[in-house]
């Protein structure tokens, strides 16, 4: 059996962190698709489980809820009768320490009242204490935060409010967002700090997600092909993110600042690449022994 030497998958996987799609790094690497595609799966799945392992028993005062749009094979509107029940719309929904900017837990699937239940008891399983929980407007998560967490947890709603597009806009606002109208504010559950009911650091993270993940960024071709796939993408983007990437307003990695892990970054911010002599041509990048566990 072919095993694609370390150098060249430490190469694959930093260009797919980076915002590349399957066909750029395929481009840039010289390695085959389909190899950059089951080496996507194996490492996503080892992500997802150290993710799993290791985001347990934490603490955070804040935490913020957010889901963010990609779809799957075709767009929602555009699907056939025999396109299998995960094309169309998919939602990442997002856990977010807006303190340590560590993201506690992640789930791709539809958005959907069994989705956010899902979600929200993973998020429970992962946090001890009593937090403040910051959402949207979408109404599924008010039930689901009041069975999850009972009267654990202090809960508010920051909903905006949008004009209608009264007018043909052209250029890049063709594809901007209408103008905030309103926004307002409401505690639901507990007694949320008012002036800490927020959810704008989730949704800058999902800025982030769409630079740095190809299968979320808008017009472009990059959209997924399979749920499973999706699923690896999201997990490898949040390990990186949560493990890797050293934040530039906190100066450490979020699972640093959080405690998850408590070595120092290094100084440089350097990516370090294993050389050809010093590794074996044959060793796995990964080799994790660890539930396959796709949620997050």
């Amino acid at each position: 059996m072919n095993i694609l030497p370390l150098h060249h998958q430490v190469r694959v996987i930093s260009a797919l962190v980076d915002g590349s799609s399957i066909r750029a790094a395929h481009r840039t690497t010289s390695v085959a698709r389909e190899t950059i595609s089951s080496l996507l799966l194996k490492v996503g799945k080892g992500c997802a489980g150290l993710h799993d392992q290791l985001m347990r028993g934490l603490t955070p005062s804040l935490l913020e809820f957010d889901e963010i749009w990609c779809f799957i094979g075709t767009k929602e509107g555009n699907r056939g009768k025999e396109d299998p029940e995960y094309f169309g719309d998919a939602y990442t929904f997002i856990a977010l320490d807006p303190v340590s900017k560590l993201v506690v837990s992640y789930l791709t699937d539809k958005r959907t009242s069994r989705a956010t239940h899902e979600f929200v008891k993973d998020v429970r399983a992962r946090v001890d204490g009593v937090p403040q929980i910051s959402t949207d407007g979408f109404k599924p998560y008010l039930n689901a935060i009041k069975e999850a967490f009972w009267s654990r947890v202090h809960y508010g709603v920051s909903m905006k409010s949008y004009g209608p597009e009264t007018d043909k806009r052209e250029g890049e606002a063709k594809y901007s967002p209408n103008r905030i109208t309103s926004h307002t504010k409401e505690p639901k559950q507990g007694n949320p700090d008012w002036d800490k009911i927020n959810t704008s650091y989730v949704e800058r993270q999902n800025l982030t997600l769409r630079m740095f993940n190809r299968r979320f960024t808008r017009l472009t071709n990059g959209w997924s092909r399979s749920q499973e796939h999706l699923r690896a993408a999201v997990a490898l983007h949040f390990a990186h993110y949560n493990f890797c990437w050293v934040h530039s307003t906190i100066r450490v990695t979020p699972a640093m600042e959080a405690g998850v892990t408590g070595s120092e970054p290094e100084p440089t911010g350097e990516r370090s690449t294993p050389s050809d002599s010093s590794t074996s041509p044959s060793t796995p990048l990964v080799n994790f022994d660890l539930p396959e566990k796709m949620g997050g």
